[in-house]
């Protein structure tokens, strides 16, 4: 059996970071197109008006390859589904666990047409309302130690930080884990300069977005929730002030810029 003689399948796709406007054409054709849709009930009450014979299979979002294995096996008898995630499905979401499910699982999995349609990312939003903090070398770490260690975390923000990348960091702060963000500043404190930008996001692509830029010396844990984006810049990460207006934030592209 290969992927052609099956008749159903499975698109993994990313709503973006909130206002619809941000999720692309490609990733509503998917949708309109699905029988029936899988994700984190918060992701799919994003979702626009669906039909009447499209089916919502919505669930928490800590049963990650539960979910994945559910799509799988609708797609594996027939059906047309579309796996949601937010942002993009490739960073931190929902295409891994399908893979992950996939090279698991049933051998039949294997042969299934799928497909990932990339979507707005939450750190390209965020970056966006600042300016180009991102323009650089960077790179993403998410916070939450549910699936790795806490040690790995720090060891994954203290070789970013002797790199000298921008760091976007995800999942910040929640209610089960207030104070990773704090520990996370005062890690990066010793490997970094206290004047080093920081720009806090709060629900980055919508139009209640906020953005907070401060240093690394006063930044404080606590201004984050999982609504925000975190990035921390590098050494050459620069603010352009302006009258009345929030600055503009960025990182040059050439050694040496702007110094």
């Amino acid at each position: 059996m290969n992927g052609e003689d099956m008749t159903g399948k499975l698109t993994i796709v990313g709503l973006g970071p909130g206002g619809p406007e941000l999720t692309t054409p490609a990733v509503a054709v998917a949708v309109r197109r699905a029988t029936d849709l899988v994700g984190y009930d918060t992701y799919m009450k994003r979702l626009p008006a669906l039909r009447p014979d499209q089916t919502v299979h919505a669930s928490d979002n800590r049963y990650e390859i539960d979910r994945a294995r559910h799509a799988l096996s609708l797609a594996t008898a027939g059906r047309d589904v579309v796996v949601v995630s937010g942002g993009d499905p490739g960073v931190f979401a929902m295409a891994a666990a399908v893979f992950e499910a996939v090279e698991t699982g049933e051998p039949e999995w294997r042969e299934l047409a799928i497909e990932v349609q990339p979507g707005v990312s939450a750190m390209l939003a965020a970056a966006a309302e600042a300016g180009a903090p991102l323009g650089g070398d960077f790179c993403a770490i998410s916070l939450s130690d549910n699936l790795k260690s806490w040690g790995t975390i720090e060891w994954r923000l203290i070789s970013a930080a002797q790199g000298d990348f921008a760091i976007a960091l995800y999942n910040p702060a929640s209610t089960a884990r207030p104070d990773q963000l704090g520990k996370a500043f005062a890690l990066l404190r010793q490997h970094k300069s206290g004047e080093t930008v920081v720009i806090f996001v709060r629900a980055a692509g919508t139009p209640e977005a906020k953005l907070t830029i401060k240093t690394l010396a006063e930044a404080d844990g606590t201004e984050a929730d999982m609504r925000t984006l975190v990035i921390v810049g590098a050494e050459s990460t620069r603010v352009i002030p302006r009258v009345g207006r929030a600055p503009w934030v960025y990182t040059p592209r050439s050694e040496g810029a702007a110094r």
